[in-house]
């Protein structure tokens, strides 16, 4: 990764040159916390290995006496948020309607994160001639392979088990595609990849003047006060014990949050924090400086964000508090502390992006 997360510094200069204070040598106690992250992560690595590997041994036994081994192996690497999505009709017919409005008769079409399989089809159905789609979750490929060949389009979609940037034209490509369509895109634009996934496959796989959909997203925020939201990723005290330590874990950058489910306010204007041209941009990690005027005096505890995605002809996907019928939350940036506020002053800060994170300095 060309781009350092703002808490992978010791000293990073700013804006006008100067240097910020050094973060200190981690402790003892930071050392600790640290092994132990490791030996958690390799604790769930062993005992997915040791599933796969009893299940690889005889499978059609296994999962024919163990019915559950199978569900737990889907749950483990499979996100949950395929079914809300999958059932999430305004995306879906906005996405189909690019499609048809967009791919050329015949053309030859790449579509990158598979899933269930359904813009492949909807690609054949509006007129490719070849379909390519990949998917890195060999699981998914397989549900894919098997969902196209049950609607009769094998001959005209091949699925690829990888991702994107593994993809050779020659190798998994006979040539550059005509079309490239992805929707790989969290609920702050960037989570799942979207921008190295373009900046790579536009320049490698997407034949010159080729379409591209989306062809361009905004990113939009403002400011929040919400102790609710706050709590959802920082703790004090629990029954009168000072159970902080826990905030080591807390996340460090954008996670989802459906705002109209939590008591919140609104305590600036709406401003356009990004604005991305898919098919030109450099699309990589950096920074710029926000400045949002207050409209509420006290304070603010996070940066909530929404997107909007332009799939071409009109047609736009937008996960705005607005847009309650969409499977995708808003996205919330957290301040290390609240954040005073007074009417009609402003709020400064810096809006920091790597290839799949959002973060405030």
């Amino acid at each position: 990764m060309q781009f350092q997360e703002a808490d992978a510094f010791e000293e990073e200069a700013a804006s006008d040159g100067s240097a910020t204070p050094a973060r200190k040598a981690p402790g003892d106690a930071e050392n600790r916390l640290m092994v132990a992250s490791l030996q958690s992560l390799a604790q769930e690595m062993d005992e997915i290995a040791r599933e796969a590997s009893s299940v690889l041994e005889d499978p059609a036994r296994i999962l024919s006496a163990e019915p559950g081994a199978f569900a737990r192996i889907a749950a483990r690497t499979v996100p949950r948020w395929h079914f809300a999505m999958l059932n999430d009709g305004e995306r879906n017919s906005a996405l189909v309607a690019a499609l048809k409005r967009r791919v050329p008769a015949g053309a030859s079409v790449l579509d990158i994160g598979s899933g269930s399989g359904l813009l492949a089809m909807a690609a054949v159905r509006a007129g490719a001639g070849r379909v390519y789609t990949c998917e890195a979750n060999p699981l998914l490929a397989e549900i894919a392979r098997q969902t196209i060949a049950a609607h009769g389009m094998s001959g005209t979609v091949t699925v690829l088990a990888k991702r994107s940037d593994a993809l050779r034209v020659g190798v998994d490509l006979d040539r550059p595609v005509d079309v490239l369509v992805s929707e790989i895109v969290d609920c702050g634009l960037i989570g799942e990849g979207l921008l190295p996934a373009f900046r790579d496959a536009r320049e490698r796989l997407l034949a010159p003047g080729g379409v591209l959909i989306p062809s361009a997203a905004r990113l939009y925020g403002r400011l929040v006060r919400s102790e609710a939201v706050a709590a959802l990723n920082q703790v004090g005290k629990a029954d009168e014990f000072d159970v902080s330590l826990m905030n080591a874990l807390a996340t460090r950058g954008h996670f989802p949050v459906r705002l109209n489910t939590w008591p919140h306010a609104m305590v600036s204007e709406t401003v356009r924090l990004l604005d991305l041209d898919l098919r030109r941009d450099a699309l990589e990690p950096g920074e710029r400086a926000v400045s949002l005027t207050a409209t509420g005096d006290g304070e603010a505890h996070a940066l909530a964000v929404w997107f909007e995605l332009d799939l071409g002809g009109g047609m736009v996907l937008r996960n705005s508090p607005a847009d309650s019928g969409s499977h995708w939350m808003q996205g919330v940036i957290p301040f290390a502390e609240p954040v005073p506020t007074k009417v009609g002053e402003p709020v400064s800060f810096r809006l920091r992006w790597s290839d799949t994170r959002l973060s405030i300095r």
